[in-house]
């Protein structure tokens, strides 16, 4: 990934550069400089949704023979961490709860005994690094058996928490 500044002014060249995207001369008093080829202002896009990068920032990004703003190389290349529910990447521009250290995709944010989905200032309890509404909590705490699904680390301490936006 390389991240490059734009935007420069033409000094009085005599001969005029050939644009990389048009191929046309630039005689424009600005032009862009990127992976050291020339562009029109107009001609310099995104290879996703095809922004004018002039429009919309001073930098891009590149990777894998695209050019990109930055919001699509977030979206295609980036990522906020794992789902301590399932495991999967959670990209960087999708929204997320977090409890604790953990991050979870929205719809994986439930219940892990019963999967009742919270609301935002309904409470919960995170156990054995589960996440537990406060009746599973509860029965619990009463029982003397703790089921523990495989994949989660037991810890000897528990915490109650309550959900919040970010």
């Amino acid at each position: 990934m390389e991240m490059m500044n734009l935007k420069s002014e033409v000094p009085n060249m005599e001969i005029p550069q050939d644009c990389a995207g048009c191929g046309k001369k630039i005689t424009d008093r600005f032009l862009l400089k990127s992976l050291e080829r020339y562009w029109h202002e107009s001609c310099l896009r995104c290879s996703c949704c095809q922004c004018c990068l002039a429009e919309v920032g001073s930098t891009l990004y590149t990777k894998a023979s695209l050019i990109l703003c930055k919001r699509d190389y977030l979206r295609l290349f980036g990522s906020t961490g794992y789902c301590a529910a399932c495991c999967k990447v959670i990209p960087s521009f999708e929204m997320v709860m977090r409890a604790r250290s953990n991050i979870y995709h929205l719809e994986c944010f439930a219940c892990q005994q019963c999967s009742h989905r919270f609301c935002i200032g309904e409470n919960f309890a995170i156990f054995n690094n589960r996440i537990l509404c406060e009746q599973d909590y509860q029965n619990l705490l009463m029982s003397n058996e703790e089921p523990i699904p495989l994949g989660y680390k037991q810890q000897s301490h528990h915490r109650q928490g309550e959900i919040t936006q970010n």
